[in-house]
């Protein structure tokens, strides 16, 4: 238990602060754009969060914690309190520029000297936040509930659920890293961390100028995914608006994690042939199994000289596609992961950190996920491990706090 000191003492912690970055940053200004000259930076501000539309940098450090303190001010203060280190941490700025030796530095200082590096740092909210336990269940949007069961899922509790989520990506691995140490070790007595996920190798682009990549199947992946300059698209499908049932998350979005493991050496056991009728691509240039180039439109009626589909009924792509579901989209913006090896099979514990962004998770990723698991053949090959949903808040102003719309 919290003693009623210990509770004041952080309250004024965070409030100071919350005041002294604040000044600092409007301080060091100049020098913030000086370092965003030196290294590429992200806006913090904006109708958005970023992170979302942002083009995937080539690092993710996904975290999520579990709020132990019971005092409702406690989290508020913390919520400004990262809003204003994410404000720092993506200007390229540490926590604090002056030290006393005689105390621990506020700043761990691993990417003191790196930059930015495109820094992006994206906050969600889990559906139990919005418990009884800091009186928030009236702000709760109707469709921020726990995903279902899905028909092959292995969930494991450290990779599934939490009260909080933070995303940073940087094209740095350990500027990616520092953002999330330093927010864990801010929340301190407020929150614990249940999770600690890293991802490189991004496996989809939102920016015109970037191309698909690969993921450790060895095929190009993400290739139809929505863009960031396709505004109709985004309004429809990914940001959520004022009239959805909760003003506060008007321009937010919804936020879904998997861990998807890959069986990696039973992939690599079938035939090239195998593996492309259960993609419905071809591995070398991504195109559809009826196409030349990666971005030929798929011809799903095309039927091979035995009268079967040349892209399989079951084949991942066909299941996947809007062309099979009603036109349903979701923005993706997933990671490679390699994690060691399974000490129990003696595999190597690798997959997919799948991200996606949504304005409905209900109607959008529950109910694609749904078919997926059904009857996508890429299921025999992978195995869910870890899941999430979150609301992502939207963006802040100049003079914003992040918390400020949940708590009002």
């Amino acid at each position: 238990m919290t003693s009623e000191r210990e509770h004041q003492d952080g309250l004024s912690r965070r409030a100071l602060f919350a005041a002294s970055s604040a000044a600092a940053i409007g301080a060091l200004g100049v020098h913030a754009v000086a370092g965003a000259q030196e290294s590429p930076t992200v806006n913090f501000h904006g109708k958005h969060q970023s992170g979302i539309t942002t083009p995937p940098q080539s690092y993710l450090a996904f975290a999520t914690f579990d709020v132990v303190s019971t005092h409702r001010q406690e989290l508020a203060g913390l919520l400004v309190e990262w809003g204003h280190a994410a404000r720092r941490f993506m200007a390229g700025l540490p926590l604090q520029t002056t030290y006393d030796g005689s105390f621990p530095p506020e700043d761990s200082g691993e990417a003191l000297g790196l930059g930015a590096a495109n820094l992006t740092v994206t906050f969600g909210y889990g559906p139990r936040l919005f418990d009884q336990r800091f009186g928030l269940s009236k702000r709760r949007p109707s469709v921020l509930v726990d995903l279902p069961p899905f028909h092959g899922d292995d969930l494991q509790p450290e990779f599934t659920g939490g009260d909080l989520c933070v995303q940073a990506c940087a094209d740095d691995p350990q500027v990616a890293f520092h953002a999330v140490r330093n927010l864990a070790q801010l929340g301190s007595g407020v929150v614990s961390m249940r999770s600690l996920q890293f991802g490189s190798g991004r496996t989809s682009a939102t920016g015109s100028g970037q191309g698909s990549t690969r993921n450790l199947l060895g095929f190009k992946d993400g290739t139809n995914n929505i863009r960031a300059t396709d505004a109709p698209l985004l309004k429809r499908w990914v940001y959520a608006d004022r009239n959805d049932g909760q003003p506060w998350m008007g321009g937010g979005t919804y936020l879904v994690i998997r861990r998807i493991r890959t069986n990696l050496s039973t992939w690599s056991s079938i035939s090239l042939d195998s593996q492309e009728r259960v993609i419905g691509r071809k591995r070398a240039s991504g195109a559809p199994l009826t196409g030349h180039h990666e971005h030929d439109a798929p011809k799903f009626a095309k039927l091979d000289a035995h009268g079967f589909p040349v892209i399989p009924l079951d084949s991942h792509m066909r299941v996947a596609s809007p062309h099979t579901n009603g036109g349903l989209r979701i923005l993706r913006r997933g990671y490679n992961y390699v994690d060691g090896i399974d000490q129990t099979t003696g595999n190597v514990e690798a997959g997919l950190l799948f991200i996606c962004f949504q304005r409905n998770p209900v109607t959008q990723f529950t109910a694609l996920q749904s078919d997926l698991a059904r009857s996508d053949a890429l299921s025999r090959y992978i195995t869910h491990r870890g899941s999430g949903v979150f609301a992502c808040p939207p963006g802040l102003q100049q003079g914003e706090s992040l918390g400020a719309s949940l708590f009002r």
